[in-house]
């Protein structure tokens, strides 16, 4: 994955489970609460652990400030401990913090359906709660349960510098234009690995999306469900249908929305996103009445402006080419943040830096403070945990750069240099080229891609309904300019919910205009 494989749900850092009035059991004393469960391994269950502990607890609140809604007993969260290394369950444990919202109409009672909003890196326990409004009607017949995959957030984060270390590498160029700009780029990015080892080394290792899907499997037993129930949003796609492969007599009903391209290797997803950027800025000029390639050439200039010259703010942080990027690629995402998109340009092309750069630090996930969400260290621990690619800036600038460049002047240059800085050392060899997400006699899946979808491009949602195998794979195709369908299509979400309350599946190729 590369670097702009953002999170579906785009939140700031969070407090989790543990401000105003939590009163959810102390890590200190957790294992003295849970209560053990017999071991029986049979019929390929995974070995028994411990049944975690729900108790009361109030909802997230971001690192902005914005508290999640707060319905009395409404949530409830808990611990999963699991091994460090499903390989070796000797090596020690990690706990898997889980968030959930039982059922409203128990007698009708399905099961439980687990989330994952995508990152890789994003909390589930914070944006279960922050977006729960949107699913009303799975409620009533499922609990909603949430959880921090391993190395993210509360479940033993991977942290790999400080803010104010992160604040710097904002700040240089990440499309280097001398000798000297290219040694500070790969020298902070082999500095950030480094930073992961020392801070995190224990769960580096061990963090990758085959062992997250394992846990999963443990958080369904820790539910009583005899089969998993899932909705995955973006890189929850692929951890979605990791798990569909290792246990594919264990899928119950699953989505998979905003989908990951299986068959892309490391360089082959940053292309992917070369491409799915581009055609959403060029959907934006479009509706805009600019002509788009007149549009994108006035990008660039403005980016090579910057680039010369960062743009003032309001603040005493100035808006770099990198922050300008980043704000653009923000309001990409859906179609409804284009006019924040067209606001923020107007200013800074008037020299104002200030309306991009408050639109990059929501991406980064920066507070009003300063502190930044490590967030975007789990993403590439788990990242680079998973992908074997690796890429030297020799190769960026002989093999990768020119075609990057020809597909998108905007997007393609920080994408390409990108693949030299995201893996750069990293301490932790890659698992695979690209995932098997085979998942022969498994249940049927519903594959949901977006047209218009600028993170995740469509056509990765027909290679996953093909990959995951025939009679397996329903593909959905929702015609619209977001990341992500569920909640902003009514067509789409009405056939997800059918599917996910009543079984019933589409036929294979339905479209939602």
């Amino acid at each position: 994955m590369a670097a702009l494989a953002a999170a579906l749900t785009l939140l700031g850092g969070v407090s989790a489970c543990g401000a105003d009035g939590d009163d959810r059991p102390d890590r200190a004393d957790r294992a003295e609460r849970q209560k053990p469960r017999g071991q029986d391994g049979q019929d390929g269950e995974p070995d028994g652990g411990a049944e975690p502990v729900w108790k009361r607890c109030a909802a997230p609140v971001t690192a902005h400030g914005s508290a999640a809604e707060r319905p009395g007993d409404r949530w409830q969260c808990a611990d999963l401990t699991v091994p460090l290394d499903h390989g070796d369950p000797s090596r020690g444990t990690i706990d898997i913090a889980l968030i959930r919202a039982k059922a409203k109409e128990p007698g009708r009672r399905i099961g439980s359906l687990l989330f994952n909003f995508g990152g890789p890196g994003g909390s589930g326990v914070a944006s279960l709660p922050l977006s729960a409004g949107q699913y009303t009607a799975l409620n009533s017949r499922y609990d909603l349960v949430g959880f921090d995959p391993r190395g993210v957030a509360e479940s033993s984060a991977v942290v790999c510098r400080d803010s104010a270390a992160t604040e710097a590498a904002h700040r240089i160029d990440h499309t280097p234009d001398t000798p000297e700009e290219e040694k500070t780029y790969l020298r902070t990015s082999r500095a950030f690995g480094a930073g992961c080892a020392e801070r995190s080394g224990r769960v580096l290792p061990h963090v990758g999306t085959e062992n997250a899907a394992r846990d999963m499997d443990l958080i369904r037993r820790a539910l009583g469900d005899e089969k998993l129930h899932y909705l995955g949003f973006s890189y929850g796609t692929e951890l979605g249908a990791v798990y569909a492969h290792l246990f594919p007599s264990r899928v119950g009903r699953l989505v998979l929305d905003g989908v990951v391209d299986p068959s892309a290797d490391f360089v082959g997803s940053a292309r992917n996103q070369v491409i799915g950027f581009q055609r959403a800025l060029e959907n934006y000029f479009t509706d805009r009445g600019e002509d788009p390639r007149e549009g994108t050439r006035r990008i660039v200039r403005l980016l090579e402006r910057v680039d010369r010259t960062p743009l003032t703010t309001a603040s005493d942080r100035p808006l770099t080419e990198n922050l300008a990027l980043i704000g653009i690629i923000l309001p990409l995402y859906s179609e409804a943040s284009w006019p924040r998109l067209t606001e923020a340009l107007e200013a800074a092309e008037d020299g104002d830096g200030t309306a991009l750069l408050a639109l990059a630090d929501a991406y980064n996930n920066r507070d009003d403070k300063g502190a930044y969400s490590p967030q975007d260290h789990a993403q590439r621990a788990i990242s680079c945990a998973d992908s074997k690619g690796r890429v030297t800036a020799d190769e960026v600038r002989s093999r990768h750069l020119a075609g990057f460049t020809r597909v998108s002047p905007v997007f393609g240059p920080y994408l390409a240099w990108d693949l030299a800085g995201w893996c750069a050392d990293w301490p932790v060899a890659g698992a695979w080229e690209s995932p098997d997400v085979s998942a022969p006699g498994a249940a049927p899946i519903l594959v949901v891609g977006t047209t218009g979808d600028s993170a995740t491009p469509y056509e990765g949602a027909r290679r996953m309904a093909d990959a995951l195998g025939e009679g397996v794979g329903v593909l959905l195709t929702n015609k619209g300019d977001t990341h992500g369908a569920y909640g902003t299509s009514q067509c789409t979400t009405r056939t997800v919910d059918k599917y996910l309350l009543e079984g019933e599946i589409p036929e294979d190729g339905k479209v939602c205009d």
